[in-house]
């Protein structure tokens, strides 16, 4: 065994610890608390192995797309949350979580750290089938639990169906199958008062 590569492993997997105490915008679906970037993270996990027989592509690689779920957000360990619909947290957002992954993969022995930024990259781009699929159920994700938590986030901040729809465009070209879905809850939303029309 490398002892060096085991400490810089060791030295990284507590490190993004961290993530337990990254608070997102979003409820917990029982309205008990925020989430976590963690509980995140496992939730798009386990959704995009769940939804995967609606993926808009047999070409998905789910393997690959499970370690996105696991990356996607470990930056926000330095860079912090962005809320989706926060436009002026989101002026910034590029360059912040630009230099928390300069900081947190390097971390890693060489191989690792080119790989999971790597993968942070790709879903961060969205252009390839795996992080278009993944890209969808990252969107999906809170979107449910903002459903089943009477709007939430989207009443907190005064969100408008223009805007939820721009935001789940993902999902129509990631996930097709689950569009009537989405735009059912959209306008469900809408009636309740959850989503400004």
């Amino acid at each position: 065994m490398n002892n060096d590569r085991f400490e810089k492993q060791l030295q990284f997997l507590i490190e993004v610890d961290k993530m337990k105490n990254v608070l997102r915008q979003t409820l917990l679906a029982d309205k008990s608390r925020q989430e976590t970037d963690a509980e995140h993270s496992w939730h798009f996990a386990l959704m995009a192995m769940t939804f995967y027989e609606y993926a808009y592509s047999p070409d998905i690689d789910i393997l690959k797309v499970l370690k996105m779920a696991l990356v996607h957000d470990l930056v926000e360990v330095y860079a912090g949350d962005t809320f989706a619909y926060d436009e002026e947290g989101n002026k910034d957002k590029q360059d912040r979580e630009n230099k928390a992954a300069d900081k947190l993969f390097c971390l890693l022995p060489q191989d690792q750290a080119m790989e999971y930024r790597a993968l942070w990259e790709e879903f961060d781009a969205m252009e390839t089938p795996d992080s278009i699929y993944a890209a969808a159920i990252d969107r999906l994700q809170p979107f449910i639990n903002n459903s089943v938590t009477q709007g939430h986030t989207w009443k907190l901040y005064g969100v408008s169906k223009e805007n939820v729809y721009k935001r789940m465009e993902m999902v129509k070209k990631g996930i097709p199958a689950l569009w009537d879905f989405v735009e059912a809850v959209i306008d469900d939303s809408i009636k309740k008062g959850y989503i400004k029309e």
